[in-house]
């Protein structure tokens, strides 16, 4: 997975107020110059000091970029003796300044470090300066750490999401990719209840983590929802295997129906998914469906080319005179569909003309077909009748047929991932 990184520290400071420098309280007084030096106040800054580190001069001296001077006033500072907590305090958060300005990363942390241990922050600043610290620990890959100053933060009550975000990552980047997927499971389950898409970094270090602990069921979800929200050609290839084909009970009778979900939903197939599919339509009496598939192949440049172009020839060749044929014919078999015993001519007769694009002539035989009965598998023929509903552009009724289909075998399968197609807008104009 892609690195997940901040956007530069400086501009998370300035964000967050951490680049200002805090008020300053000087003792400065009128004192006899033969007197003991007066110790300064606690909290305050003696004057020779505060000479160095007014924020009045060294504010004009950061805007100008000049930050040799401003390093230079921060080595003398840094010479004082006895500097005050109070003292060190303003010291780091100046270099702090420094370091973030200049992209001195180690001057900063270092900084950062120091003054969340000097107990001279508020209560309510706490958050944020561990919040930056834990940020330059996640970019310099030291996720132990981020972790740790994380879920301080979280402790605080004061985690936001990029915080809960960056944490997740930091999880899966040191390679706990168990508490990893615990914590963006609630993330996602969140987001759509708050009817919010989750992001695709989201769901893909989800599935991701799954992936790493083995865990199938979580793993499978996370391919769900990425195909939902995000469909592409692997994401869905991935799922129809895992989710259908390589799940325990899977019937090879499925594998056409498993093939033309496929066909549906990714743009581009390998050219053996071409070649399996079409050869099995016209073993099942479907030549205009083998030769749209072979086109189809042909036209993607996974058929035709190779050793294998000229078996791929044949095979086009052989689709396009049967579906001719077929055109001319198909009205004959009709009234031999009828006669039949058994619903299932009709419900062949019917997906050939849905093949045809006559869809109204291809629902109508395969509800005649589902009506008349005898039928091997009646939920083979619904998954037939939801996907013509869905080539004619019918979705809805497509989706309620579906949602009937519950035999196994892969049955019930295919007919829950043609819902998650249909329920996009990509996939619904897809599977025409």
């Amino acid at each position: 997975m892609s690195q997940f990184r901040f956007a530069r520290l400086a501009l998370l400071l300035g964000a967050l107020g951490l680049n200002a420098a805090p008020a300053l309280m000087h003792s400065a007084s009128a004192q006899d110059k033969n007197a003991p030096a007066a110790q300064p106040k606690p909290d305050a800054v003696r004057p020779d000091l505060y000479k160095l580190l007014d924020p009045a001069q060294i504010k004009p001296l950061m805007d100008a970029k000049n930050y040799t001077e401003v390093q230079n006033r921060i080595t003398q500072a840094e010479a004082f003796a006895d500097k005050t907590p109070y003292e060190t305090y303003v010291l780091n958060r100046m270099k702090l300044s420094l370091g973030t300005s200049t992209g001195n990363d180690k001057m900063a942390m270092d900084a950062l470090e120091a003054i969340l241990a000097s107990g001279k922050l508020s209560e309510a600043d706490k958050p944020n300066f561990t919040q930056a610290l834990a940020t330059y620990y996640y970019n310099a890959k030291n996720y132990p750490k981020a972790i740790e100053l994380y879920k301080q933060m979280q402790a605080f009550g004061k985690a936001s999401d990029q915080v809960n975000s960056a944490l997740i990552r930091a999880y899966y980047l040191s390679g706990d990719y168990a508490s990893a997927l615990k914590a963006q499971e609630p993330v996602l389950q969140a987001a759509e209840q708050a009817g919010k898409t989750p992001t695709v970094e989201d769901l893909r270090l989800y599935a991701s983590a799954a992936n790493k602990v083995k865990d199938d069921a979580a793993y499978l979800r996370g391919l769900e929802k990425l195909v939902a929200y995000y469909p592409n050609d692997d994401y869905w290839t991935d799922l129809i295997h895992r989710g259908i084909v390589r799940k325990p009970g899977f019937a090879d009778a499925s594998i056409p129906d498993v093939l033309r979900l496929e066909f549906a939903a990714v743009k581009q197939m390998s050219g053996d998914a071409y070649t399996e599919l079409a050869e099995l339509a016209l073993k099942d009496g479907f030549p205009t469906e083998a030769k749209k598939v072979v086109d189809a192949g042909f036209a993607a440049g996974v058929m035709g080319t190779g050793s294998g172009a000229a078996k791929d020839r044949q095979l086009r060749d052989r689709a396009t005179k049967e579906a001719a044929s077929d055109a001319k014919n198909i009205a004959a078999g009709e009234a031999g569909a009828n006669k039949a015993k058994t619903g299932a001519g009709l419900v062949n007769l019917g997906w050939a003309y849905a093949t045809m694009d006559q869809y109204d002539k291809g629902i109508g035989f395969i509800q005649q077909g589902i009506a008349k009965g005898g039928l091997k598998s009646p939920d083979e023929a619904k998954l037939r009748l939801g996907m013509a509903y869905a080539k004619a552009g019918q979705k809805d009724k497509a989706i309620a047929t579906f949602q009937e289909v519950k035999a196994g075998g892969g049955l019930a399968d295919t007919a829950k991932y043609w819902i998650l197609l249909l329920n996009h807008p990509s996939g619904a104009a897809a599977a025409k």
